[in-house]
């Protein structure tokens, strides 16, 4: 099996390794998902209420992308080498989604964070089973928080009214869990 050694010495399973490069990569998309959105709204007075819900869930995505910038250097884990385009992708995505209206932008943002949930969800339960790295699993659980409440309060926003939301839903969750999967090995 394949161990890294932390900064601490303690080894990591390889399965710890590809959760925190997966969390790491999807904390940099997310950040630029909202930079992509503030690009759009951040330029005009008429939706400065928008532009500063998403700047509020963008400070948020920052600290959690923080930690994780840490924990990747301190466990000594090879990031994903997508970043790069990661990072376009969600600033293209964020772009495009705030160009289509505040509905879409919100839409956007429900539907990653419904994906990020899950994928939470079920890394909790991973390191709950086998006992590993309860400080990675406690900052998991508060991120998962802060994730749910950027879901339902884009969901207030109306993210659900949006026409065409179910097929929007659909081509981001499917991106997102894509990302997630490739990020893993690469």
């Amino acid at each position: 099996m394949n161990m890294t050694a932390s900064a601490s010495g303690k080894k990591l399973s390889s399965k710890t390794e590809q959760m925190i490069r997966v969390d790491h990569a999807g904390e940099h998309g997310a950040v630029s998902i909202y930079r992509g959105q503030l690009a759009v709204f951040g330029t005009t007075d008429s939706k400065a209420e928008i532009a500063k819900l998403v700047k509020h869930m963008a400070e948020q995505e920052q600290s959690h992308m923080d930690s994780f910038d840490k924990l990747i250097l301190e466990k000594n884990i090879r990031p994903t080498a997508l970043a790069p385009i990661w990072n376009a992708a969600g600033f293209t995505l964020g772009a495009v989604t705030a160009l289509m209206g505040e509905k879409a932008a919100m839409a956007c943002t429900a539907a990653v964070e419904e994906v990020i949930d899950t994928h939470y969800a079920d890394q909790i339960k991973e390191l709950e089973k086998t006992g590993e790295e309860a400080d990675l699993r406690d900052m998991i659980e508060e991120f998962r928080a802060d994730e749910a409440e950027h879901r339902d309060t884009a969901i207030e926003h109306g993210a659900e009214d949006m026409k065409g939301y179910k097929v929007l839903r659909s081509l981001i969750r499917l991106g997102c869990r894509s990302a997630i999967k490739i990020s893993e090995k690469i």
